[in-house]
């Protein structure tokens, strides 16, 4: 919705609190009366005479809709949120944008939530009986010895260099799912560049950067029905790939079983989630409500082994220590504390480390990949840099400040480097920014033909030279050597 529509929509709503106070069958009458007793003093002009007219049919009309029976509903349910006085009834707003809604439905509700289960691995942009291409399987499939001899780069002027040699072209702008992006990732294979990106609306769409299937190498499928806030392909089985949605549910996709299986379930309110193990079965997820669950995928059903409720009324972001990962980061209203699984309790469990500094919304929270020692945090203005013994190491000032119509930005580490990050820009012309932890701007990824929105959402790619990132119409770009 835009501004306009915002102030539309308000508009609308203090109107139909007048328009219920004047046309209710007490009010409606009172005018005849007044209009009628009006014949003492002469005879009534043929203004009058059209305007008692009007107000009888508009009477016989709010009548045969019900409209008074469903107002005197509305205004007789108990409620304990606060109300608007008017002179004759008391009606919550809420109630008003209801009876607004009943006249005149909205062109697009909130859509159900999916069912319990697994779910088919069926592409919503394909035909009905279209099947998982056999390359998709082969290339999720690629033997990642790459994890096991890969040696993260000392930063210097090489890495300066191959950001720079990094570019954007025409091809490598894909539309991947229908609405804003929320989360994306880059698959570990290094034969191709395989991306996922999740919607606002719980699509999560599989792009082959100049891959043959689907629509310019894209399959879109629907596993979710609220936001894609968190994702990630799991190291140990890479031809699945995990999504946490708002509305409750974490669910795998299994390439080889072509299913989306149900891995947690709950009413509503997931935000976030990470690995805490490297066979990637054992999870720690967080929900909006400042509880976090201890799930283990080895265990039959959907529910968590353990639920612990953090002292704290917000819960925006979790990151695992690579090393040592019974320690996990978490990202709170206005402040980051770091917490040890084993010390966890059902109620109010404690930090065992705060990360002092914050003084306004923290968006995300993330330990550097290799070693752990430092914590990338973003709120609203400026980003930290802290070591996990919480005393700060750096601090940089960036424009954080998105507005409601757009993702939140948030700063991720490059996990080829133990020291590099990179995050979108509100800056014109649109631009996404690499910088070393001290501060400094190593690149920044432009290009006036091809990228001319702000990309909220990046992320590097683990083993190749590539940085993805995710606009608010559902496109991925691609910068790449």
């Amino acid at each position: 919705m835009t501004c306009f529509g915002r102030a539309l929509e308000v508009k609308v709503m203090t109107n139909w609190t007048h328009l219920w106070q004047d046309l209710t069958p007490e009010s409606l009458a009172a005018t005849v009366r007044r209009s009628s007793r009006s014949k003492s003093y002469g005879q009534l002009s043929a203004y009058e005479l059209e305007r008692l007219e009007n107000i009888r049919q508009n009477q016989a009309f709010l009548s045969s809709i019900n409209l008074f029976q469903v107002g005197s509903t509305c205004c007789h349910t108990k409620t304990h949120f606060y109300t608007l006085q008017t002179n004759h009834v008391t009606v919550k707003p809420s109630q008003i944008k209801i009876l607004f809604l009943t006249c005149f439905p909205s062109s697009k509700s909130s859509p159900a939530k999916k069912p319990s289960g697994p779910l088919p691995m069926e592409a919503i942009n394909m035909a009905e009986d279209y099947k998982l291409p056999p390359p998709l399987l082969e290339l999720l499939s690629e033997v990642l010895l790459i994890y096991f001899y890969f040696a993260i780069k000392p930063f210097g002027c090489r890495y300066t260099s191959e950001l720079k040699d990094m570019k954007i072209t025409e091809e490598k702008v894909v539309k991947v799912v229908k609405d804003r992006i929320f989360s994306a990732a880059f698959h570990p294979c290094s034969s191709s560049l395989l991306m996922a990106a999740g919607d606002k609306w719980g699509k999560v769409g599989l792009w082959n950067l100049g891959g043959v299937w689907g629509d310019d190498g894209v399959l879109l499928f629907e596993p979710h029905t609220r936001p894609v806030g968190c994702m990630a392909f799991s190291t140990a089985r890479p031809t699945q790939l995990l999504s946490l949605s708002y509305d409750g549910s974490l669910r795998c996709m299994d390439v080889e079983k072509a299913v989306f299986d149900d891995v947690y379930d709950i009413e509503d309110g997931l935000k976030t989630f990470a690995f805490m193990s490297h066979d990637c079965n054992t999870l720690v997820v967080g929900d909006w409500y400042g509880e976090v669950a201890i799930v283990d995928r080895r265990t039959p059903g959907n529910s968590h082994e353990s639920l612990h409720t953090l002292d704290t009324k917000t819960l925006r972001c979790v990151s695992v220590h690579p090393l040592q990962m019974q320690y996990f980061a978490v990202a709170e209203s206005r402040a980051v504390n770091i917490y040890d699984s084993r010390c966890l309790k059902k109620t109010k469990s404690k930090a065992v480390s705060l990360l002092q500094g914050h003084t306004l919304g923290v968006s995300s929270a993330y330990f550097s990949p290799c070693s752990g020692n430092r914590v990338l945090t973003s709120y609203v203005i400026v980003l930290l840099w802290s070591r996990a013994a919480s005393f700060l190491c750096r601090s940089h000032r960036h424009d954080m400040q998105t507005g409601r119509w757009l993702s939140k930005l948030s700063a991720v580490w490059d996990p080829k480097q133990e020291d590099c990050f990179v995050v979108g820009s509100m800056m014109r012309p649109r631009r996404v920014q690499v910088f070393h932890e001290s501060g400094r701007l190593l690149h920044s990824f432009m290009d006036s033909e091809n990228l001319n929105t702000v990309l909220s959402v990046t992320a590097f790619h683990p083993t190749r030279n590539a940085v993805l990132g995710g606009n608010a119409s559902g496109r991925l770009h691609v910068f790449a050597s």
